[in-house]
């Protein structure tokens, strides 16, 4: 189901509007928009988007360095703390094309406002 979902976005001719609230990461990610049609992504700072999720992850990539170390919990955070530097939601988004990061409350207002952009040149195309 889900590949039939990601071909029907990457067939469809109309524009089309996302807003990532939670996770997206790598295919799941990628498969809410097409680029190369007119499509706007917003996220909400609640999201949380990239090649893959680093959380739960951290335990197995870093195995040896936890085992190594005389404080294992304490070396698993500084691991965290360090990771969380590079994964800035305004860096990912950056990286995986979203046009902005906005406040939930303003969702309503600037999907309205990229229907009328939509419209307008979907009328000038047509």
């Amino acid at each position: 189901y889900g590949v039939q979902a990601m071909n029907a976005v990457y067939k469809a001719s109309v524009p089309l509007a996302s807003v990532v609230l939670r996770r997206a990461y790598g295919i799941a990610g990628s498969a809410m928009s097409n680029a190369e049609t007119y499509q706007y992504r917003f996220c909400w700072p609640s999201g949380d988007w990239g090649s893959l999720p680093i959380a739960g992850g951290l335990e197995v990539a870093y195995k040896s360095e936890l085992e190594a170390a005389g404080d294992p919990e304490a070396e698993l955070a500084a691991i965290r703390a360090r990771l969380d530097q590079v994964t800035s939601p305004f860096r990912s988004a950056e990286r995986f094309n979203v046009e902005d990061i906005i406040d939930p409350r303003d969702t309503r207002p600037l999907l309205c406002e990229y229907a009328e952009l939509a419209w307008r040149r979907l009328a000038s195309e047509g």
